[in-house]
């Protein structure tokens, strides 16, 4: 849609739309095509070939600290109830 001036001075506010317009078509480019993949999976594997190598060793590290921090209160809980046990059972 091409917006067309108003030429009368006491026109409306709105300014007219030439619904007929058609944007001129694009010929020939000077810039070179580049190479496409063929797939989504191909776009997100060439993706996270280059990005796991640089990250892999900080999300291992901190894979492993959380899991250290997820163990422990689960070993202190075992020793908790293993404790209790050794407690009541001579009763």
């Amino acid at each position: 849609m091409k917006l067309l001036p108003n030429t009368k001075p006491n026109a409306r506010k709105f300014p007219l739309v030439d619904y007929h317009y058609q944007a001129p078509m694009l010929n020939g480019s000077s810039a070179p095509c580049l190479q496409t993949s063929k797939s989504l999976r191909d776009i997100t594997r060439d993706y996270f070939d280059a990005e796991a190598n640089r990250e892999f060793l900080s999300e291992a590290a901190v894979f492993t600290a959380l899991i250290a921090m997820a163990i422990m209160p689960i070993v202190a809980g075992i020793s908790a109830m293993l404790q209790l046990v050794n407690t009541l059972s001579p009763f």
